[in-house]
């Protein structure tokens, strides 16, 4: 199974980047699947999921209004739309997927059989 990450960049504060997470060797209907980060220094964090069946989304409290994931079955990709950036959100995104993860771990990094390298998004002027 492998998660390729892509779209991250250098953007200014206040704009806006789409990342995806391409899935190959899986279909990502059979697993659930989140974006983290993890900035310089720091843990990595929970940032957004989807359960299985696609039909609850989890978020951050602190960038529901900011961050929106989605996915695609068709093209087996799932997506985290980034907005209003700012340079705390600087950091290295990574998608992540697992058919174990439950609404209880969503969030912990643990849960998750799989994992893409990371792409690096920094917010900056």
């Amino acid at each position: 199974v492998q998660l390729q990450a892509s779209g991250g960049g250098l953007v200014q504060p206040g704009g806006s980047l789409r990342l995806s997470c391409a899935a190959s060797g899986r279909t990502i209907s059979r697993d659930a699947v989140a974006w983290f980060r993890q900035a310089p220094g720091m843990e990595r964090s929970f940032v957004a999921g989807i359960n299985r069946s696609g039909g609850k989304i989890y978020a951050t409290d602190s960038m529901k209004d900011q961050f929106t994931i989605s996915r695609d079955t068709a093209r087996n990709t799932v997506y985290l739309q980034m907005d209003s950036l700012r340079p705390d959100d600087t950091a290295v995104y990574y998608c992540a997927a697992g058919p174990s993860v439950i609404s209880s771990n969503v969030r912990n990094p643990n849960a998750y059989a799989y994992w893409g390298l990371g792409t690096l998004v920094t917010v900056s002027s």
